[in-house]
């Protein structure tokens, strides 16, 4: 079976050059252009998307269609969070496979602190130490889940293969989630738990001045929103932010919003759920502290950014690679392809997840030296 025609697309996703926007909610035709009237561009099927993933991840794809229960686009956001991931998925794949029984292991990990936020609420956060003595540098860690789903729980795999990897402590961050905390909460929380790990992670045996932000999805956006109220701020400047297929604006009319409008786990109905109930008001959209596309780019920390291939925020990281080039930064861009959004965390099952995890965690770990 043959994809249906899509002149300029897989050459434009490929080169990582800044898709082209089509028209549509959200549309920001500042950011490129629009796409030529002769191209036809159709989405992906469900078979045709299952096709071209690798075989390791599409047996995950697979699982995780059977668990996932009501599309949670037609749940309540109190109700999503009750349904399995794509994260689940792989665990159970690998626990009934043998390949890993029991999480990634680390030196330790502790739990039960908080971070006292600006609008008096506490943030929890969970520390992951590497086996060693130490002292380590550090990874200021959000996970994803579109702002609205998901915790630290869900995306515990993922601290623990950076915190492995990179021979660093990772503080992963419990930010609080919309609809009953929408923009600016979030951001907030990734801030002010940033500032708490750059002037209290000594006592956990951090090296503070060693200090890099990451994050997947949601969390890649609030990585990179910490690094640009950094430098605004005058607070510490991360060593490096590693962006994990992170959500840069709220366009959901971008090359990559039309092909992968079927993917699983995350499609294109879904990010507009997910920004549905993070907006307090529609307005905020083009908030360049929602879409960083929007803000002053210059003087940030070297960025690593690891895409996905079929994944709706595709064409999010590639304008944002582009738009940070254009600033002067410095950007490593890396393409998986024959993966999803969300295989980061997977690599017990997926091999490229466990090449991505290397990878991402070796760019942190280089901005450390």
């Amino acid at each position: 079976m043959s994809r249906p025609p899509v002149p300029l697309a897989k050459y434009l996703l490929a080169a990582s050059i800044p898709l082209l926007t089509l028209p549509g909610a959200f549309a920001q035709s500042s950011i490129a252009p629009s796409l030529p009237a002769q191209a036809t561009v159709t989405p992906y099927t469900r078979a045709q998307l299952l096709r071209d993933l690798d075989r390791d991840m599409r047996d995950v794809i697979l699982l995780f269609d059977v668990i996932k229960g009501t599309p949670i686009v037609d749940l309540t956001p109190q109700d999503a969070r009750q349904q399995l991931s794509a994260q689940d998925a792989a665990k159970i794949i690998a626990r009934a496979t043998g390949l890993a029984e029991a999480p990634t292991p680390v030196g330790k990990v502790t739990d039960g602190l908080t971070v006292e936020g600006r609008d008096g609420n506490q943030i929890p956060i969970r520390i992951y130490t590497p086996a060693g003595t130490g002292p380590f540098p550090v990874i200021t860690y959000y996970h994803g889940g579109g702002f609205v789903i998901a915790t630290i729980d869900t995306y515990d795999e993922s601290a623990r293969a950076l915190c492995r990897d990179a021979n660093a402590i990772v503080v992963s961050v419990e930010y609080r989630k919309a609809p009953e905390a929408p923009y600016p909460a979030a951001l907030h929380d990734a801030i002010d738990s940033y500032k708490w790990v750059t002037s209290n992670i000594a006592r956990y045996n951090g090296v503070s001045a060693k200090v890099a932000v990451a994050g997947e999805s949601a969390g890649g956006n609030l990585a990179t929103e910490v690094a640009i109220a950094a430098r605004d701020g005058g607070l510490q400047r991360p060593t490096h932010q590693l962006l994990i297929y992170p959500v840069t604006s709220t366009n959901v009319g971008q090359l990559s919003d039309v092909l992968y409008a079927n993917a699983l786990p995350l499609n294109t109905p879904l990010l507009q759920y997910f920004y549905k109930f993070y907006l307090a008001n529609p307005s905020q959209a083009n908030d360049p502290g929602v879409a960083p596309v929007n803000a002053d780019l210059h003087n940030l920390p070297p960025v690593t950014i690891i895409a996905a291939e079929e994944d709706p925020l595709l064409s999010d990281g590639q304008v944002y690679a582009s738009k940070l080039r254009a600033a002067g930064d410095q950007v490593t861009y890396r393409l998986f392809q024959g993966t999803t959004h969300e295989f980061f965390g997977m690599g017990a099952v997926v091999a490229k997840a466990r090449a991505a995890e290397k990878f991402g965690a070796a760019r942190v770990a280089a901005s450390f030296q």
